[in-house]
């Protein structure tokens, strides 16, 4: 397996992983519009024998504070084929995500994702650095990893993903 951005050919591939992973539309018609209309994304696949297998997103995110906004990045979606799920795919895609907008200086990644899979990662309640979701969803599931604690100390607020996801995710 491989792991590489994101190529213009890509596209009708990525909408197949994600509608089959998801078992329907929604996730990738968000995946469509924010390839449309957002030109700061980290869009990585896994690819076994020229096929794609995998793909993670990650887009621009915001905390608003009372002192100040900090962009960072949000996770969502990651989707792998049903038939290649449980194979370390889609932790390759989180890890190589992580490290690639680490080095790009990126202060923080968040996720509202399942509760018992992110963590191993570093992800941990948003609420523990008191930061909200913009949406009502419960506490354990939306989680940040921080990248750059220096740049993050004493932001807290509400965090607002990009018009795309809608008012619900």
């Amino acid at each position: 397996m491989n792991i590489r951005e994101e190529q213009s050919g890509d596209v009708p591939e990525i909408r197949k992983v994600h509608e089959e992973a998801f078992g329907q539309p929604q996730e990738a018609d968000i995946v469509d519009k924010l390839q449309r209309n957002c030109n700061d994304l980290l869009s990585l696949v896994a690819v076994t024998e020229n096929k794609i297998i995998g793909h993670i997103l990650f887009s621009p995110l915001e905390i608003k504070s009372k002192e100040r906004t900090v962009q960072g990045m949000g996770l969502a979606p990651m989707a792998v084929l049903p038939e290649y799920q449980r194979q370390g795919i889609g932790a390759g895609l989180v890890r190589e995500g992580i490290t690639r907008l680490k080095s790009q200086g990126c202060p923080f990644v968040i996720v509202l994702g399942h509760v018992e899979y992110y963590p191993r990662f570093g992800f941990e309640p948003a609420s523990r650095y008191r930061i909200q979701s913009e949406w009502e969803v419960p506490d354990d599931a939306f989680m940040i990893l921080m990248l750059n604690q220096s740049e993050m100390r004493g932001v807290s607020g509400l965090a607002r993903y990009r018009p795309e996801f809608g008012s619900r995710p």
